[in-house]
């Protein structure tokens, strides 16, 4: 999905997706980033190990659409690829930063991916480049690239373990050689990452709705800490640091907000979580009304669930339209607030003299809470009670979600209340976090919560600013 809130929200992460063993792979791939655009619309690439055993890469800005167009796919041909989409998490949106890295290592070509945010990419790649590595991006990626370069040895798999053992973070990370599918997940599981297995090959996606785009089964879930290596003799299985085990903590608003419906995580499907955060919703915060309506269009599973439960008609209020992507909205928040209104229209009919659940999913900053209320309110409904399934935004995340510096977070320093009467809502509601968590079917310890609670699964003093690589010192 292509949000229309733009600055207004939690920005989303990237998607990996690579397949070894299939003759078909290049095209599936294709498929599989296509699954996964709702996870990054900056620029799309592909490494591809041709018939020769060679690593080919193609990547571009853009849409998968419009790096991958018909005479490109016709050039690409082989068995094993490493797919990625991309929303910048470190490093700026550029083609430099554009994802399959390809990098020479030891005489190896390899292609690298990853999905998540490394907290101290800047600390190492200081250290790094106070020790002579020069470095072509601006991207965290590369920083595994140089450690694992600079591990001792010639194995690609200890290579990657060593490098992946000194950086700490999120990621779902893969890795493509000539002989094999490197694929990682963090120690904590806060990024997703799934294996699925095809007729003739296996296949590694951030979302299992890639897997069912390319028509893969799934198998399981990568396991936090758990780094997979995929040849031609089948997988095996090694522990990235099996002297330091981590604690689960899977990033709770993949069930909120970013993941697609129809993709399964941790056993339950995302569309059946968040129907359930609705109807605890509903439970705890019900409100005379006459219809229920949800935000176009991670809330409408949530909006569903809170009509079912209240049993107040769920009707579809706002109309978003599709063909306007994140690039309309300019900067400012007058000209931001015309770009929601062109990107989402209230249906007048259905929200006229009505008492109107508007159901969404967060409040980040809150300018596009209180631009919908008021369109809502211009369209003639007469009381308008935001209901928001998940708890206030209070605290910036770290781990390959771009959300907004802390002080601009409308939750931070203000009460309910307080939120409620600058978004100019008749009522304000938050589903709380341990309802959220039962919604999702797992155990509080499971979720990393950070952003409601600012208790982080590990230490934040090297965290650094998005484009923290991008600053020139000395």
């Amino acid at each position: 999905m292509i949000d229309y809130r733009d600055d207004d929200s939690p920005r989303d992460a990237c998607g990996v997706f690579g397949i070894w063993g299939h003759p078909h792979a290049v095209v599936l791939t294709h498929y599989g980033l296509y699954a996964l655009q709702h996870r990054g619309q900056e620029s799309a690439g592909m490494a591809v190990r041709d018939e020769c055993g060679r690593l080919v890469l193609h990547r571009g800005m853009g849409l998968v659409a419009d790096v991958f167009d018909a005479a490109t796919m016709s050039e690409l041909s082989g068995s094993a690829t490493l797919g990625h989409v991309r929303y910048s998490t470190t490093g700026s949106s550029a083609l430099a930063n554009a994802q399959p890295l390809k990098v020479r290592m030891k005489a190896k070509n390899v292609a690298l991916a990853h999905n998540g945010n490394l907290v101290n990419a800047e600390k190492i790649r200081d250290q790094l480049e106070s020790e002579g590595s020069i470095f072509q991006t601006t991207s965290d990626t590369e920083v595994i690239a140089h450690l694992a370069a600079r591990a001792p040895g010639d194995s690609m798999r200890q290579n990657l373990l060593r490098a992946l053992q000194q950086v700490q973070g999120a990621y779902g990370f893969a890795a493509l050689t000539s002989n094999a599918l490197f694929a990682a997940r963090d120690p904590h599981g806060i990024r997703p990452l799934s294996l699925g297995r095809l007729e003739n090959g296996w296949v590694v996606a951030s979302e299992t709705c890639a897997l069912d785009a390319a028509g893969a089964t799934f198998i399981r879930d990568v396991a936090p800490g758990e780094m997979l290596i995929i040849d031609d003799d089948g997988i095996n299985s090694v522990q990235i640091d099996p002297d330091n085990p981590r604690t689960e903590a899977f990033c709770i608003f993949e069930h909120i907000y970013f993941a697609r419906p129809d993709s399964n995580m941790g056993g339950i499907n995302v569309h059946q979580a968040r129907k359930n955060m609705g109807r605890l919703l509903a439970q705890d915060h019900p409100v005379d009304a006459d219809v229920v309506t949800g935000v176009p269009d991670s809330s409408l599973s949530a909006a569903t669930g809170y009509a079912e439960e209240t049993r107040i008609p769920y009707e579809m209020g706002l109309v978003r339209n599709r063909y306007i992507g994140r690039t309309f909205i300019q900067p400012g928040d007058e000209l931001r607030q015309k770009g929601v209104r062109l990107k989402l229209n209230p249906l007048l009919k259905v929200v006229q003299n009505r008492r109107v659940v508007l159901v969404d999913d967060s409040i980040v900053r809150g300018t596009t809470s209180k631009t919908l209320v008021r369109l809502l309110r211009e369209a003639g409904a007469r009381e308008v009670h935001l209901r928001i399934s998940s708890p206030p935004y209070r605290h910036p995340c770290y781990f390959g979600i771009d959300t907004s510096t802390r002080g601009q977070l409308i939750a931070t320093d203000r009460s309910v209340d307080e939120v409620q009467q600058l978004i100019g809502a008749d009522s304000l509601a938050y589903l709380s976090g341990e309802r959220v968590v039962e919604a999702s079917g797992g155990r509080l310890d499971d979720f990393c919560m950070a952003c409601f609670t600012g208790n982080y699964c590990m230490a934040m003093n090297d965290a650094n600013d998005k484009l923290a690589l991008e600053v020139e010192k000395g």
